[in-house]
């Protein structure tokens, strides 16, 4: 097995469906880390992300009487829309299991790409979930199962994406930063780099709360985790594949866990100063050089920007997450004393001129007057916490910091 020559094969596949992405230089990022930081922009991509190359590869190289039996796949959205298109293009009937979780705009966009081709079936609330479902469908049917990530054909496609890269950058690259879900993309783009390029260190890079790939390559075995968390969608899986494993395990010079706070921070930077709308798992490769930032001095770097399918209804949350990460947003449960105008005084002798209250809420809708208060303030500069708790001690205001006690900060805040 060649991957490498199915990467050239693949790319032969996709011409004229898959237009090459540009690599673009971001003067900001380049300034900041004094480097040179190239963009691979697989967010400009028809579907919004690179996961048109592995479908469309897989599904063209089907013969008819597969053809004819149809698709199913699993998916968090990304690889939902490249099937979908897919089916559309090749006029292919296809099913697609999408978790219950997927932001309604990916599910959408599955729609409009797949037309009258594709029928949706939203189930569980993981990846994981959704697979167990697809694959158990695809057995029971005998239908040929599009597999997001764990198909040498697939990961032929998502290695079209290093091809690609080098044909257009022709200065020796010396790292290159990959975001890791299930490991096709890392996989494929890493056999073009030890291939063509074996001096370029490959950066895979995952979520903080779901490192499957990082996990197993310590543990020297593909490791299921037990819980992730849900928030890097595109990224967020239990397992990785067992084939992308073993490349991964060879090829990649290091792994990154990213917080996902920070995750949000560089989304939002990204839009303010880039003008890039990008999903959770389309800002990992980005997030992930602050963790570099020494080793990338003076050194060209190439950061893969894997998807573009961000659902607006999230960006509150994705603000909130990066206040919490930034120090900025903190929240108290706090007993107000029993004496008139404590809520005045709190306002005027505890915060700050360029702090705000942006979350208050009585724990008990009853006796309100006895009862504490859950409050959320937003600071201008993360030092000032310190001073605010101070003075919540000094004039009497017993209190609970929430930011520090998990379990209570979901019950109450969500």
């Amino acid at each position: 097995m060649n991957i490498f020559q199915e990467v050239l094969a693949a790319k032969k596949q996709l011409n004229g469906v898959v237009s090459p992405t540009p690599l673009i230089q971001s003067l900001n990022l380049s300034e900041e880390f004094n480097s040179n930081i190239l963009l691979k922009r697989e967010d400009l991509q028809v579907v919004r992300s690179y996961k048109i190359r592995g479908a469309y590869n897989k599904m063209s190289t089907l013969n008819p009487e597969e053809r004819n039996q149809g698709v199913i796949c699993a998916s968090a959205g990304n690889h939902a829309q490249g099937v979908a298109y897919s089916c559309n293009l090749l006029k292919i009937q296809g099913k697609i299991y999408m978790p219950k979780t997927t932001p309604k705009q990916k599910v959408k966009q599955v729609q409009l790409f797949g037309k009258s081709f594709v029928e949706i079936v939203l189930i569980g609330d993981t990846f994981d979930d959704a697979y167990a479902k697809a694959a158990e469908d695809a057995i029971a049917n005998n239908i040929i199962f599009v597999h997001p990530f764990d198909d040498i054909k697939v990961i032929a496609g998502q290695g079209t994406v290093g091809l690609e890269i080098l044909e257009s950058y022709k200065e020796p690259i010396d790292y290159v930063f990959v975001a890791i879900g299930g490991g096709g993309l890392a996989s494929g783009l890493s056999e073009v780099f030890k291939e063509l390029s074996p001096n370029t260190k490959i950066i895979g890079v995952e979520p903080e709360g779901a490192p499957s790939m990082k996990t197993s390559i310590t543990n020297g075995i593909n490791t299921a985790l037990d819980t992730i968390d849900k928030f890097v969608d595109g990224a967020a899986v239990k397992q990785v594949g067992n084939i992308t494993f073993e490349i991964c395990k060879d090829n990649l010079d290091d792994i990154i866990l990213v917080p996902e706070g920070k995750v949000c921070t560089t989304i939002l930077r990204l839009y303010n100063e880039e003008a890039m709308v990008v999903e959770p798992a389309g800002a990992l490769s980005i997030a992930a050089l602050d963790f570099y930032k020494d080793k990338i001095k003076g050194k060209n770097v190439v950061c893969i920007v894997s998807g573009s399918n961000n659902d607006i209804e999230r960006t509150a949350e994705i603000k909130e997450r990066s206040l919490l990460y930034e120090g900025l947003m903190h929240y108290f449960m706090i007993q107000f004393p029993q004496r008139p105008g404590s809520l005045k005084e709190f306002v005027n002798e505890i915060l700050g001129p360029d702090d705000d209250i942006t979350y208050f809420q009585f724990t008990k809708k009853n006796s309100r007057e006895v009862g504490p208060a859950v409050v959320g303030l937003e600071l201008k500069n993360k030092n000032d916490i310190m001073d605010i708790k101070n003075r919540m001690i000094s004039k009497g205001f017993e209190f609970e910091y929430l930011n520090e006690k998990q379990d209570l900060f979901t019950q109450l805040i969500g």
